[in-house]
């Protein structure tokens, strides 16, 4: 049992890894005139002839999926609506994956209806998990240490659906596909965080307690009042 729960956080953070350096690699291929800035990642996965986009997708969402079971397995505090939230989250990228967008100009159809609404379920329930995992990884003394992490970048996420919501509505996609993207940076940071604690907690040695001493990150809430 100590292999598998060794074994989850690795699988986690090897699909994020992959899943970075393959969305940034279906950057240069799809089309030259396809501008990262204005077109979302959904678009240029379906211009992408090599799917290399989508696989990075279905990677990131199994990924995910293998971080839920290692921070179960290792009683991180996740029960609840945070579990189901991150599942939410593995199971839209994987369905977005399998199910693309039409192509740029062309009129939505049903899988593309369906692409749409995953993916925005996927964007929504990453930074609602890290919210609520937030007090309960600052009252547990294994996961204190990245609580303010989780906080800060979850905040991020946040100010992304913001900003996104805006841009997709009464912002006539102006720069959607840069806000897109620093979106799913802070998210993909956020699984990032939790994989590597993950990682460590269950690849430290037996018996050596995991210690939040010298860890004090500013709560967002502590850096608003002293600019107050």
């Amino acid at each position: 049992m100590t292999a598998v729960k060794r074994l989850y956080p690795l699988l986690a953070c090897a699909s994020i890894l992959f899943s970075v350096v393959a969305v940034g690699v279906g950057q240069f291929g799809p089309d030259p005139y396809l501008d990262p800035l204005n077109v979302t990642i959904s678009e240029y996965a379906v211009s992408d002839r090599g799917g290399v986009t989508e696989v990075a997708m279905a990677v990131l969402g199994i990924g995910s999926l293998a971080l839920l079971a290692g921070l179960r397995a290792a009683g991180a505090p996740v029960r609840g609506m945070p579990e189901w939230l991150l599942g939410v989250w593995s199971g839209a990228l994987v369905v977005a994956a399998l199910v693309p967008t039409t192509p740029i100009g062309a009129d939505l159809d049903l899988a593309a209806q369906v692409h749409r609404y995953v993916s925005v379920a996927a964007f929504v329930s990453l930074p609602a998990a890290g919210a609520l995992l937030v007090p309960r990884l600052g009252s547990d003394a294994r996961w204190k240490p990245v609580a303010r992490v989780v906080e800060w970048v979850a905040l991020a996420g946040g100010f992304g659906l913001l900003a996104i919501t805006y841009v997709a509505m009464p912002g006539d996609r102006v720069m959607i596909g840069l806000v897109e993207r620093l979106l799913l940076g802070a998210e993909v940071t956020l699984l990032g965080v939790l994989a590597v604690w993950l990682a460590r907690l269950a690849w430290r040695p037996s018996g050596r307690p995991t210690s939040a001493q010298g860890t004090n990150f500013l709560t967002y809430h502590r850096f608003i009042a002293s600019r107050s």
